[in-house]
C-alpha cells in the first residue's frame, strides 16, 4: 500500500480523500491548517498534521517520505484572498513536492474552467454569475502554475463536470466527461474515489479530468 498525504483534508472533499484512502489500505498524512478543524477518520493509520500549504519548506517537510499528494485547499469569502492563495499554494506544492522526491500530485479544480460542448470555457458562457468570476480565476492562475511546472511534476487537475452532490452518497462509481456541464453532480465519497485512482494509477497521460 501507499503512503498519501492530503492538503486540505479538514474541507469535505478533503475528509473523504481520507476516509477513501484508509478504505484502501493506504497510510495518511492527513494536512490541516488547524487540528481543532479536521473531524475525519483519527485510526492509527493516520497522521494528522498542521501546515501551510503556501510553504514550500513545510510542504517538503510533511510529504517526505510519501508516494503522491492530493490537495484539495482553498479559500473563500470575507477575509481571504483567492487571487494570491492559489498561485502561491501551487508554486509551494512543486517546489516542495520536487524537494521531498514525491512525483504524483493530484490537485482538485473546478467545472467553471472546462469546456463546454461548444468548446467555450463555462466561465465565459452567457450567463455565468458574475461575481463568482474572481474567484474562478483565481484558480485559472493556480492551474497555470502546474502547466508551467510541464514534466517536472506529475499532476492531473480534477474536477466535477458540474457541482457537487451536498447530500449524495456514495454511488460506487463515476464517469469521465469531455467537458463540463453545470447540471452535473457527483457527490463527494464518488469524488475521492477519482482522486485516490489518480492518485495511485500510472503516469498520467492527461492534465484535466472531470468527473460525474
Amino acid at each position: 500500500m501507499s503512503r498519501i498525504v492530503i492538503f486540505g483534508a479538514a474541507g469535505r472533499a478533503g475528509r473523504q480523500a481520507v476516509a477513501e484512502a484508509r478504505g484502501r489500505g493506504h497510510e495518511v498524512t492527513a494536512v490541516v491548517r488547524a487540528a481543532a478543524r479536521y473531524q475525519g477518520p483519527a485510526d492509527a493509520g493516520v497522521r494528522i498534521a498542521v501546515g501551510d500549504v503556501t510553504d514550500a519548506a513545510r510542504v517538503a517537510a510533511l510529504a517526505a517520505g510519501h508516494s503522491a499528494a492530493i490537495n484539495v485547499t482553498a479559500v473563500y469569502g470575507e477575509g481571504t484572498d483567492p487571487g494570491a492563495f492559489f498561485p502561491a499554494s501551487t508554486r509551494a506544492l512543486v517546489a516542495g513536492l520536487r524537494e521531498a522526491g514525491v512525483g504524483r500530485l493530484v490537485s482538485v479544480g473546478i467545472a467553471a474552467l472546462l469546456p463546454g460542448p461548444d468548446g467555450t470555457p463555462l466561465l465565459d458562457a452567457p450567463g455565468f454569475p458574475a461575481e463568482f468570476r474572481p474567484f474562478c480565476l483565481a484558480h485559472a492562475a493556480g492551474r497555470d502554475v502546474l502547466r508551467a511546472a510541464g514534466a517536472e511534476l506529475d499532476w492531473v487537475y480534477v474536477s466535477p463536470s458540474g457541482d457537487f452532490d451536498h447530500e449524495g452518497a456514495r454511488g460506487g462509481r463515476y464517469s469521465v466527461r469531455p467537458y463540463g456541464d453545470m447540471t452535473d453532480r457527483i457527490s463527494y465519497p464518488d469524488f475521492a474515489a477519482a482522486l485516490l485512482d489518480e492518485a495511485t494509477a500510472p503516469r498520467h497521460h492527461r492534465t484535466h479530468l472531470a468527473v460525474t
